[in-house]
């Protein structure tokens, strides 16, 4: 794909572009010069913000404590390196135990990965209230009316944050950010089987079940979420 790039100097980066820097010969301070450069989308990006699909209204607009688990579930795709090549991951998040209740893996990024991560929320809470469900407008699947559809069967409201604003989607970019520094940055994954099984362990063997939060008072998200199944033992004098 070719572009028109007017710049002087240094890098002309977007995101999810790949960077080209300026000519040696334009100094700071030389006349604008118009440059025809080729530039290609990276294939690790998972945003687009050109897409022409439906946006949602912002429901959940930042509302990220809530009471109940499944009030408020964020979901968003991230991708990961690997010599086979880019491998993509959807997560879906429960924002009251900051549980991974579902995601997927795929070579590629149709609609059917996001779909893949919410069927498997929905099947782990099968029966249990839940009000919406949290996405980015820059990641078309979450647009697409495959998506749209399984949302509305199972009655999730969707909401989508803003064009460019990241912060409404803090706590899934958050979780990408940990998972990145606590293990793909450390890994160098032969295939996509490999990065499969270790993220797995990464999200039910440590994630979920161990890692210490300090929005959750310094709790996991599997001890957070049994709290509400513990009852307090009746007292003699709550009897009498």
């Amino acid at each position: 794909m070719l572009l028109d790039v007017v710049f002087t100097s240094g890098l002309f980066c977007d995101g999810g572009w790949r960077c080209v820097a300026a000519p040696a010969s334009i100094a700071s301070g030389s006349p604008r010069i118009r440059v025809i450069s080729s530039l290609e989308r990276l294939p690790g990006s998972t945003t687009d913000s050109r897409h022409t699909l439906p946006v949602a209204a912002n429901v959940l607009d930042r509302q990220f404590d809530v009471a109940e688990p499944n009030r408020a579930w964020v979901s968003d795709i991230t991708d990961i390196r690997t010599a086979q090549g880019w491998l993509y991951l959807a997560i879906a998040l429960d924002l009251y135990s900051r549980k991974v209740v579902g995601w997927s893996m795929a070579p590629t990024m149709p609609a059917g990965l996001v779909m893949s991560a919410l069927a498997v929320a929905l099947q782990q809470r099968h029966g249990q209230r839940r009000d919406w469900s949290c996405i980015r407008t820059e990641a078309t699947p979450y647009g697409s009316d495959e998506y749209q559809a399984l949302l509305k069967q199972h009655h999730v409201v969707c909401s989508m944050s803003r064009k460019g604003n990241c912060w409404d989607n803090s706590v899934m970019e958050r979780f990408f950010l940990n998972l990145k520094m606590e293990r793909l940055w450390q890994c160098q994954y032969a295939n996509h089987d490999e990065a499969r099984r270790d993220i797995n362990q990464y999200i039910v063997g440590f994630y979920n079940a161990v890692r210490l939060h300090s929005t959750l008072g310094y709790l996991s998200p599997v001890a957070y979420g049994a709290k509400l199944t513990v009852k307090e033992p009746i007292s003699l004098s709550e009897i009498a």
